[in-house]
């Protein structure tokens, strides 16, 4: 068994009275007061998390963006420099190997940023898969330490301390670009995984430490609130983003799982696109779709779904919606039983709970509207 590892900025969540928790292989920290405050301070405020555990492996050389694309299934091959998508990554088969973020730095060298618990995982898919590709692959994750700023008070409270090409206020949604931040060099970019405007930013990982501090000192004058793993969950499944391991794995495709978005199948061969291709002619038997719970518990993953007593289903995910006030899962649903309105039972501990079909995200994400340049 691999020794449970922790990000540089363990010790400041101890320090801070956080409640820790083992997470893909890391000791995060689940919350400092409550979820329910931390949730709400971000999506009225603004709140910090520790994302340092998220992978990084680079991809340099002169096919560095050849390789991406031949890698995932998002457009990623015309992407101009700065631009940071969304995307899947497929076996041949069309299961989901991760989902990441891909960053076009430049030409020869392009930053994908995975999920804690697939790093390894990934890694290694990465570097078995280059042949033929003139690319050098760098597993980089204890090089980086990086947090998120996120909420509606996010640029405000970064936007004088930031230097860089441009002012942070001209920078686009799922735009990124190099600068200072409280003299640090920091790669900053407006994505994030909680449906709120908001940064991420990347730094050497000596210098996360310095930084996490001087954003929760600037941010007092905002509210700012430190975030643990709880509500960035809650936060993230009020709006319908996906959770490796639960909602996603190497069992589904993103075509039944709503990621069709993220699934090109005009651009040049990659792993998977004949498989994806296959399905989508075929067509989907199944679909990740929400349920609302009034009363009788909170579903969680792997919990029975059906109808007239026939399974029809499983539940992905499910969780008390702090925002809403409201329970809600989401569940892979056989087809011909998916209409909103529709009742099905859960079975919860042993017991069938009624569950309504109703449409995902529960929130709509306001991530993205203030910025489209």
């Amino acid at each position: 068994m691999n020794a449970i590892k922790r990000t540089p900025l363990y010790e400041t969540h101890k320090k801070m009275g956080a409640k820790m928790t083992p997470f893909g292989g890391w000791e995060m920290p689940l919350q400092y007061t409550s979820i329910i405050e931390e949730h709400l301070n971000v999506r009225e405020n603004v709140g910090i998390f520790d994302v340092s555990h998220m992978g990084e492996i680079e991809l340099r050389g002169k096919d560095a963006l050849d390789y991406a694309s031949y890698l995932v299934t998002n457009s990623v091959k015309k992407m101009k420099n700065g631009r940071v998508k969304y995307t899947p990554m497929c076996y041949p088969d069309g299961g989901e190997v991760d989902d990441l973020f891909v960053y076009k730095i430049k030409d020869d060298f392009v930053l994908l940023v995975v999920n804690a618990g697939n790093y390894e995982k990934d890694l290694e898919w990465v570097l078995n898969n280059k042949k033929g590709f003139d690319v050098e692959v760098l597993g980089k994750t204890f090089d980086y330490g990086e947090v998120a700023v996120q909420g509606p008070k996010a640029e405000e409270l970064l936007k004088d301390y930031f230097k860089g090409d441009v002012p942070l206020v001209e920078l686009g949604y799922f735009k990124s670009m190099y600068g200072t931040l409280f003299g640090k060099k920091v790669l900053i970019s407006r994505t994030g995984y909680t449906g709120e405007d908001g940064f991420e930013i990347y730094s050497d990982s000596k210098d996360i430490v310095f930084l996490w501090n001087e954003i929760l000192d600037k941010g007092k004058a905002f509210h700012i609130l430190p975030a643990g793993l709880g509500a960035r969950d809650t936060l993230r499944f009020e709006v319908g983003y996906w959770l490796y391991g639960d909602d996603i794995d190497e069992t589904t495709n993103p075509l039944e799982s709503g990621q069709g978005f993220a699934v090109k199948f005009k651009k040049g061969n990659y792993i998977g696109k004949d498989a994806l291709l296959k399905i989508k002619k075929n067509g989907i038997k199944r679909k990740l779709t929400g349920l609302y719970i009034p009363h009788g518990g909170i579903p969680r993953h792997n919990m029975e779904v059906q109808k007239d007593g026939k399974k029809i289903g499983y539940i992905t995910s499910g969780n008390y919606c702090p925002s809403l006030k409201k329970i809600y899962a989401m569940a892979y649903i056989d087809l011909p039983y998916i209409e909103n309105g529709k009742e099905v039972d859960i079975i919860i501990r042993g017991k069938k709970v009624k569950g309504t079909i109703v449409n995902l995200p529960f929130l709509e994400p306001r991530a993205g509207k203030k910025k489209s340049t």
